[in-house]
C-alpha cells in the first residue's frame, strides 16, 4: 500500500497556542488528527496523549490484519484502531483525575487506517473526515455536537448551524468521561481518492464547497493543504488550523464483500459537482 501523506497545522489568528495535534505513519497506513480542549494548555496535553496513545498501541501490532472476526461486521484492524482510541480515553481521563490543573481537559479525535482496498475510520467529536473521489466531495464522519443533533431533529438549518453560537459545544470527547462509544465504519477506497482529516478550525471557516474548489484546483497535496489553511485565515482564522491530506496511489478494487457492507453502512452524504 503506497500513500501520498501531507500535514499542515497553524495557530490561526485568534488563539496564543496551539491545541491540535496531528501524526501520520506511512508504515502503518495512518494519519491521525486531534483537537484538544481545556484550561492552562491541558487541550494540548489531551491531544498530545491521544495522538501518543493509538500509534503506540497500533505499533504494538505491526501488521493490523484485515481479516474479519467471526460473527464480526468489521475487519480485525478496524477493531484494533476502535481498542487504541478507548485506551486513549482512559488514559487522558486518568491524568485528568490525578492532576487537579488537567481537570476537564479533553480532546476530539479523527483517525484512518490505509489498507490495500478499504479504510477503517474511528472518531470522537467534531474533527471531520472528507473523501473526494472525481468530482464528488464526501463528508465520511458526522459531528458529535448539539448543533448536528440539532439539525438531525429539524431545529436548524445548515447556515443556522454554521450562524450558531452553540457550534463548537461537542456531546462526545474523549478524557471527559471514563468511558466513550468510539463511532468506527469502513469504506472502499480507490487509487487517486484524497482524503481530508481537520479540525474545525478549518470547517468554521469553510464550508464543503470552500474545501472542494480548493482541493479540486490544487496541482499538488502541499498547495492544496497551504492553501485551505490560507483560505480559513483569510476568513477570520479563529480557531487553530490542522489538517492532513492523504492520497492512495495504488489500491485494489473492493471485494464484493466489503462493496455489501458499505452499501449497509452507507450514510447521507452530501456531494458538490
Amino acid at each position: 500500500m503506497c500513500i501520498e501523506m501531507v500535514y499542515c497545522t497553524d495557530i490561526g489568528r485568534a488563539r496564543d497556542h496551539n491545541e491540535d495535534c496531528i501524526a501520520g505513519d506511512k508504515s502503518l497506513g495512518l494519519a491521525i488528527l486531534a483537537d484538544g480542549m481545556g484550561g492552562y494548555q491541558a487541550g494540548e496535553v489531551a491531544s498530545e496523549i491521544a495522538i501518543r496513545t493509538v500509534m503506540e498501541k497500533l505499533r504494538l501490532n505491526t501488521s493490523p490484519k484485515t481479516k474479519r472476526y467471526a460473527n464480526h461486521r468489521y475487519n480485525e484492524a478496524t477493531v484494533q484502531l476502535e481498542q487504541s482510541v478507548l485506551k486513549a480515553n482512559q488514559v487522558i481521563y486518568n491524568m485528568a483525575e490525578q492532576h487537579f490543573h488537567y481537570q476537564g481537559m479533553g480532546t476530539t479525535v479523527v483517525a484512518v487506517l490505509f489498507h490495500n482496498n478499504f479504510i477503517s475510520v474511528a472518531h470522537v467529536g467534531d474533527s471531520r473526515l472528507y473523501r473526494l473521489r472525481g468530482k464528488k466531495l464526501i463528508p465520511i464522519t458526522t459531528d458529535h455536537s448539539v448543533v448536528e443533533e440539532l439539525k438531525k431533529g429539524g431545529y436548524y438549518t445548515e447556515e443556522q448551524a454554521r450562524q450558531s453560537k452553540s457550534r463548537n459545544l461537542v456531546t462526545k470527547a474523549l478524557g471527559k468521561e471514563k468511558t466513550v462509544d468510539v463511532e468506527i465504519q469502513e469504506y472502499d477506497m480507490l487509487a487517486q481518492d484524497i482524503y481530508l482529516l481537520c479540525s474545525d478550525g478549518l470547517t468554521d471557516m469553510l464550508d464543503d464547497r470552500d474545501i472542494y474548489t480548493i482541493l479540486s484546483n490544487a496541482k499538488t497535496l502541499e498547495q492544496a493543504g497551504q492553501s485551505l489553511v490560507d483560505a480559513a485565515n483569510a476568513k477570520g482564522g479563529k480557531d487553530n488550523i490542522s489538517l492532513i491530506l492523504v492520497r492512495p496511489l495504488k489500491a485494489a478494487p473492493p471485494s464484493w464483500l466489503q462493496r455489501l457492507i458499505n452499501f449497509f453502512n452507507r450514510k447521507w452524504i452530501m456531494s458538490y459537482c
